[in-house]
């Protein structure tokens, strides 16, 4: 599954198309499913996947994408997945979900509670772990609970600041520059780097555009350090760490999506003392959250002061042809297609516990 009403509709095509090439034919029959900006599930041709995968394309990643268009369609229990226009005829039966989606809908629950009401399998983090993670509020007080270090932040909803009569109070005395955000909101969409007072209006309405919650952290001379994550609640992995290095002052949309430039660095130059430190604190963010199956944890390394700080957790990270997810694996051991064929027998074993805990409690 990819797309949604989400603003990062457009990433979670190019994502669902680098799954549906990594995929192992010998082993899984793809249905894609897209989801329009409108709601509606769209059962996309495989005459129209067979091209699209098929096709090469060296320009910039989120060009190379799935589109939502097809034949509207409705996901009933069993995994039926039946025509809008003729509930009655089943146009095939799913065994498991993979929802490449990012951002509201997608990725904070709200289509993880749904496939758990049809008893479905589906990869990834379930329904508490996918709103934590999405939600950079309840993801930083999570952090906080477990003694993970976090850059200072603020947090404050619209009509706090709209009532505010000294808006620069809600900032209180964190540190110039700030970043202003969406509280939930991915991939650098509607964030804005603010370096004095004057530009605090325009950063806080554009993070308004996306949610009524905006988020201000106290920006930080860093580098920016990436960590996958792997595995079930009990023994989850973590990849060595990449590098994300950044052009300017911070990497915005542009950078990840629309430039042809390769910014990571995978595995990234790190003292071996670092590098672990990165790997322990990855799989406490992702304990920290109750994650399961996948999750990439983003850092902020200052080198002189000699600190590592998490910025956030990722539940859904991208999945582009540099997906940063696939490249630190791949440094660790683990092939693309391996990554997958593990979250889907991930999203079995979960949905096999659940039922067997259900009859249990019954018993």
């Amino acid at each position: 599954m990819f797309g949604g009403p989400s603003a990062e509709h457009d990433v979670s095509g190019a994502s669902a198309l680098a799954v549906l090439r990594g995929l192992p034919l010998d082993r899984y029959r793809p249905v894609v499913l897209g989801v329009g900006r409108d709601g509606r599930w769209m059962l996309v041709p495989s005459s129209t996947v067979e091209e699209v995968a098929a096709r090469k394309t060296d320009g910039p990643a989120i060009q190379d994408r799935l589109t939502a268009a097809g034949t509207e369609v409705e996901l009933r229990p069993g995994g039926r997945l039946v025509s809008s226009d003729a509930p009655d005829v089943v146009l095939e039966r799913l065994d498991v979900v993979f929802p490449v989606m990012h951002g509201p809908y997608g990725e904070d629950g709200v289509l993880q509670g749904f496939l758990e009401s049809l008893d479905m399998p589906y990869v990834g983090c379930g329904v508490l772990a996918s709103a934590v993670g999405m939600d950079k509020v309840a993801m930083r007080r999570a952090f906080t609970a477990e003694g993970i270090p976090s850059v200072p932040q603020v947090s404050f909803t619209e009509r706090q600041w709209r009532t505010c009569d000294e808006p620069l109070t809600l900032v209180g005395d964190l540190g110039w520059p700030l970043f202003v955000k969406p509280a939930n909101m991915g991939s650098s969409i509607g964030i804005s780097r603010v370096a004095e007072p004057g530009e605090l209006a325009r950063a806080v309405d554009e993070a308004l555009r996306y949610d009524e919650v905006v988020v201000v952290e106290e920006g930080v001379t860093a580098r920016e350090l990436l960590c996958g994550v792997i595995g079930d609640a009990d023994e989850p992995e973590a990849s060595v760490p990449s590098e994300a290095k950044v052009s300017g002052t911070w990497s915005d949309y542009a950078q990840k999506y629309l430039s042809a430039a390769d910014t990571i660095t995978s595995p990234a130059n790190l003292p071996p003392d670092i590098t672990a430190q990165v790997r322990e604190m990855a799989i406490r963010a992702f304990r920290a959250i109750g994650g399961y199956g996948l999750a990439r944890v983003d850092f902020y390394y200052d080198e002189a002061a000699q600190r590592i700080y998490v910025g956030e957790i990722n539940t859904m990270p991208g999945f582009t042809a540099r997906s940063v997810y696939a490249r630190g694996w791949a440094e660790s051991g683990m092939s693309y297609e391996e990554i997958l064929t593990r979250l889907i027998d991930l999203a079995f074993a979960r949905r096999s516990s659940k039922r067997q805990k259900a009859m249990g409690a019954g018993g």
